[in-house]
């Protein structure tokens, strides 16, 4: 179950259709069993994907795989959970398998707090950042403005929310939403020059998906992603994963010339190859303990007969919870790597490349697992090191940046913020000494002024202020009388 004209579903279809194709021709799998597959588009509703669903489940059926979207993906847990069906997502992203850690771990590692997250306003979007809410507290960092954006927004509504995200003090923006209109945001941005130096963009991994399925974007679009920095879903390199690579190239070329349509292999790609070959895997297993296929009917649905969903002819898996028990002790090496689950059903050990775009290409500058947290290794070559160096496995945490901007200063992170309170700062009007404090018109110079304002750039956050004289720049002012004034709460100015 997936939505066939979206950018995951057109890799997910041809990678299934591939894995079914390859467990069948191997005997050493099933030993002659066939799997039937039946592809069911959700399209791009969620309600539509659930009613569908439930009408493509009348049919007898021993696993799902997928949907995508992770709330279409909720629902249909339930509905697999009543009839004992084993559902396998390669897509759908609870807020516990996100890539929001590795998020917060960037955020930390550049000593940034402040962060403003523009997401989809629907439950895939609204879930991830309450749980980059909930970790980003966890590091006494937060989100300081959210900016929630309808799946269906218009260039006008993507265009006001980032002039209203331009007034804020923070300049980390996280970038979390669909493939399907993500680089409408940042082309966006780039028209308000909100990709100039200064400005941080993080997205998620929907925006290194675009970059893999699409590797030759137009220059047009590739000048508006300049600095980005994105996560890839990690899988080590493999003689298996290269083969597969070849072969996906040579069938995608030969679909080029056929209809003049291409698209590259995503890591999602990878994971919907891998979950056939799971699931083929534990229903090896399956058989070789004695199971076999077969269905009752649910006594709790007999009672809602009747009417065109048809819900009674719904029938329970026999041996769905053995199956799922087989799915979860499976122990084998596919596409992405070694593939091991947790008891909660969780990939063990999920890890990201962390990815810089830089002019027309990309570079990997480290890797997140969430074991280790950032490091320049990958994940496998650092867990070697460290079991033969002990814990001095290199402090490396990632390479340089090239940020927006083509700048390799690390943006700190903050400006001043139109609309805050500015703090007031009496600056004596005097005769003396101004190569300390200083007045000429609107312009404060001096010795004091100059620490002043270095030390307000060490600080890690913006403080808006204003410098207001106090005397008539004849005679110097009595300070005494300054202080009376702020403790009794009289305005100064130049008199």
């Amino acid at each position: 179950m997936f939505t066939f004209d979206s950018v995951l579903g057109k890799i997910a279809k041809l990678a299934i259709t591939l894995a079914v194709e390859d467990v069948n021709s191997n005997p050493n799998i099933l030993n002659g069993t066939k799997l039937s597959l039946k592809m069911h588009n959700t399209k791009s509703s969620d309600f539509l994907g659930i009613v569908e669903a439930l009408q493509f489940m009348e049919n007898d059926t021993v696993a799902i795989i997928g949907p995508q979207f992770s709330a279409t993906a909720h629902v249909i847990s339930h509905i697999a959970n009543e009839l004992q069906v084993p559902l396998l997502s390669f897509a759908a992203t609870d807020p516990t398998l996100s890539p929001m850690t590795a998020v917060v771990d960037l955020v930390v590692h550049y000593q940034w707090r402040d962060v403003i997250a523009i997401y989809v306003d629907d439950d895939f979007g609204r879930n991830a950042i309450a749980s980059l809410g909930d970790k980003l507290a966890e590091k006494r960092c937060k989100i300081s403005y959210k900016v929630p954006l309808t799946p269906t927004a218009t260039k006008d509504e993507i265009r006001m929310a980032l002039i209203s995200v331009s007034t804020m003090e923070s300049r980390i923006l996280i970038l979390h939403i669909y493939t399907s209109w993500g680089l409408q945001v940042l082309e966006e941005a780039q028209e308000q020059k909100m990709m100039d130096s200064g400005y941080v963009w993080i997205a998620t991994d929907w925006f290194s998906t675009i970059l893999d399925t699409d590797p030759s974007l137009p220059l047009v679009q590739t000048n508006n992603i300049q600095g980005v920095l994105t996560l890839r879903m990690y899988t080590p390199d493999s003689q298996l994963k290269t083969e597969f690579k070849s072969r996906w190239s040579n069938l995608t070329r030969a679909r080029r010339l056929l209809n003049n349509t291409s698209f590259g292999l995503n890591t999602y790609g990878l994971y919907a190859y891998d979950s056939v070959l799971l699931l083929a895997q534990a229903i090896k297993s399956f058989f070789a303990i004695g199971w076999n296929i077969s269905f009752s009917n649910d006594t709790n649905l007999r009672e809602l007969s009747g009417g065109k969903l048809n819900l009674d002819a719904l029938n329970i898996f026999n041996g769905g919870r053995q199956l799922l028990k087989s799915i979860l002790e499976v122990n084998t090496t596919g596409l992405t790597g070694p593939i091991k689950f947790d008891a909660d059903g969780n990939l063990l050990n999920p890890a990201f490349e962390v990815i810089n775009v830089i002019g027309t290409g990309t570079r990997t500058i480290g890797y997140w697992s969430n074991s280790s947290g950032l490091n320049v290794l990958p994940p496998e070559k650092l867990q070697m090191k460290m079991q033969t160096n002990g814990s001095s496995a290199g402090t490396q945490k990632l390479y340089s940046v090239i940020w927006p901007g083509q700048t390799t200063e690390k943006p700190r992170g903050w400006v001043f913020p139109y609309n805050g309170r500015k703090l007031r700062i009496g600056v004596p009007h005097g005769v003396s000494y101004p190569e300390f404090v200083g007045i000429k018109g609107t312009d404060f110079s001096g010795y004091c002024i100059e620490v002043f304002q270095a030390a307000l750039n060490e600080l890690p956050y913006g403080v808006p202020y204003k410098y207001v004289p106090f005397g008539d720049g004849i005679k110097n002012p009595e300070n005494n009388d300054l202080l009376h004034r702020v403790q009794i709460g009289v305005g100064i100015n130049s008199t």
